[in-house]
């Protein structure tokens, strides 16, 4: 089968499972044209059955802001008819549910059928989609596609909540490649280049927006180093670093901090962790957790969004409500304080990250296309 998968190509979740998924399916003997503005972050390498395809936007002074949806569209057309694909999978509503549905009505006039597959993600619905400016729009494109999945349930409720859908939403996790999650033996990890033997290593990994709540991992990290020797590892890069910064800082604790940075290669920086934090606003899925899961490393998290279908409590860690740094502070004691219980947590959590392994989502993904290129739905 010819697919070609629209994203954004950035550290994000939705870029990276896009990617991820590409790739997966070439290797399953499928043709992938990746189609946006930059090759995506994850995307490292290019072969006979994976194309990477450049949408440029010209700078015309006319435009205060650049047409970037008009250039995809047109982009998504030339592609699909150069190499006859048979799916488009747009992933984020904005703009590429809209952009797809342009390119189809341009397609349809040529006399070709392309079938559109609609992925959202979390803030394309929650946050940006639901916005006055955008809701009729995002609605509108996501009623005209012809599939539509969510990468949980709490999405697809919250889809159902805020819009107004006729098509029916499939429910499809997030997943992990565990292949790329090779169990890592402590001489490979070489912790010791990060922490002392009697320190626990701590990570947060995200875009430091906002919604992510970087100053409450600060907090977090503040109220368990005071009772547990640890060091914080922050990777991302984003609004909020320089304020965490600051706030690392003042608390005196800037010295216990490793500011990382975005990295390609965030399975081998969880082999240190022993303890994973995620305190966001809201979640669609936790990408980010089930990584950190299936590098066995157990969560703190926010019981928001889609976070519970991921983090079990008491089991791959604990759930506290938005802000409750002080609830997630003594769940992180809790689960560092005894090496022994660490263990436990840290071998559940990649038991449940497995449910969740590409092997277990990739045919998921493979029957949506199978049953739409068939008119099936």
């Amino acid at each position: 089968m010819k697919i070609g998968i629209v994203c954004y190509p950035t550290f994000g979740g939705s870029g990276v499972v896009a990617t991820e998924l590409g790739m997966a399916l070439a290797q399953e003997g499928h043709h992938v044209h990746f189609i946006t503005y930059k090759q995506p972050v994850r995307l490292d390498f290019i072969s006979n059955d994976i194309h990477f395809h450049e949408v440029f936007v010209e700078e015309y002074p006319l435009f205060h802001f650049q047409p970037y949806e008009l250039a995809l569209s047109s982009k998504m057309v030339e592609v699909v008819e150069m190499y006859n694909l048979d799916i488009l999978h747009v992933h984020y509503a904005i703009p590429h549910a809209y952009a797809a549905y342009m390119a189809k009505q341009m397609l349809k006039e040529k006399g070709i059928d392309i079938k559109v597959v609609t992925t959202l993600h979390g803030t394309d619905i929650t946050l940006v989609g639901s916005h006055p400016n955008y809701k009729t729009a995002v609605e509108f494109s996501i009623n005209n596609s012809d599939v539509v999945t969510t990468v949980s349930e709490s999405l697809k409720k919250d889809t159902l909540r805020l819009f107004t859908i006729k098509k029916e939403i499939h429910v499809i996790h997030n997943f992990i490649d565990f292949e790329k999650y090779p169990e890592i033996h402590a001489e490979e990890c070489k912790r010791n280049t990060i922490a002392n033997d009697n320190e626990r290593i701590i990570t947060h990994i995200s875009n430091l927006r906002p919604v992510k709540r970087a100053t409450d991992v600060m907090d977090i990290f503040y109220k368990i180093q005071k009772e547990i020797p640890s060091k914080l590892l922050l990777v991302g890069e984003g609004p909020d670093r320089e304020t965490i910064e600051c706030q690392a800082k003042k608390l005196g604790i800037l010295d216990r901090v490793l500011f990382l940075g975005n990295s390609n290669e965030v399975n081998k920086l969880l082999c240190y962790s022993d303890l994973f934090l995620l305190p966001s606003e809201t979640e669609s899925f936790g990408l980010a957790a089930l990584e950190a899961m299936a590098a066995r490393t157990p969560v703190i998290s926010t019981n928001s969004g889609g976070l519970p279908e991921v983090n079990i409590e008491g089991v791959t860690g604990f759930l506290s409500n938005v802000g409750d740094t002080d609830d997630m502070a003594k769940n992180g004691i809790f689960i560092l304080k005894d090496l022994e219980r660490l263990q436990e947590f840290k071998q559940h959590a990649l038991e449940q990250a497995k449910r969740f392994s590409l092997q277990n989502v990739l045919p998921a993904y493979q029957e949506v296309y199978r049953k739409v290129s068939k008119n099936c739905y």
